[in-house]
């Protein structure tokens, strides 16, 4: 990525955005406003410029999220602005990540969920409207709970169908849709 990203204070700013009218205006996760709301989630914008500083933040936020009261920390967005800018390297990173996890002996308790600016689907064309529903601002590791996950499926009526349903909103939404909504533009 290049080196006028922005302050982290503008990162933080602009993903709370994208969650205000992405994630939550459109609805793509039904259990993203209750935690937004309680400020329960953590932003940790990595100053990382290879994957193995990545690693190391990475490593360092799960471990700060298995140790923080759910009440008061229930999830962390890892934003890394300066590596991974290429999907290609950042869908490899997954692996990565999920072999952190496991070192850290966390498996079944921590998941991560993928956002990224180019993020695409397998079978997708690159600006399909359907990837849109993971497109963030920048690259960005969501930290979960399993058990957060498992109560939040709970209470939804078929949470299953969550995916298509997003899908669905893409697709009304349009790319026309999707550039309005960001009104200057600053997230395509």
């Amino acid at each position: 990525m290049n080196d006028d990203i922005p302050e982290v204070a503008d990162i933080v700013a602009t993903t709370r955005t994208w969650l205000e009218k992405a994630v939550i205006g459109l609805n793509l996760c039904p259990f993203a406003q209750a935690v937004y709301l309680s400020e329960r989630i953590r932003y940790s914008v990595s100053g990382a410029r290879n994957a193995d500083e990545l690693v190391g933040d990475l490593a360092r936020e799960i471990s700060f999220l298995m140790a923080a009261d759910p009440q008061q920390c229930e999830t962390t967005l890892l934003i890394h602005p300066h590596v991974m800018g290429d999907f290609l390297d950042y869908n490899d990173f997954l692996d990565i990540a999920d072999a952190t996890i496991e070192a850290l002996g966390f498996s079944g308790e921590i998941q991560v969920a993928s956002f990224h600016p180019r993020y695409q689907f397998a079978g997708t064309a690159v600006d399909d409207i359907e990837n849109y529903t993971n497109r963030s601002p920048y690259p960005t590791l969501h930290l979960l709970r399993e058990e957060s996950i498992e109560r939040a499926v709970d209470s939804v009526p078929d949470a299953d169908a969550i995916f298509e349903r997003n899908i669905e909103t893409m697709k009304r939404l349009g790319p026309a849709g999707w550039r309005a909504l960001w009104g200057n533009g600053t997230h395509k």
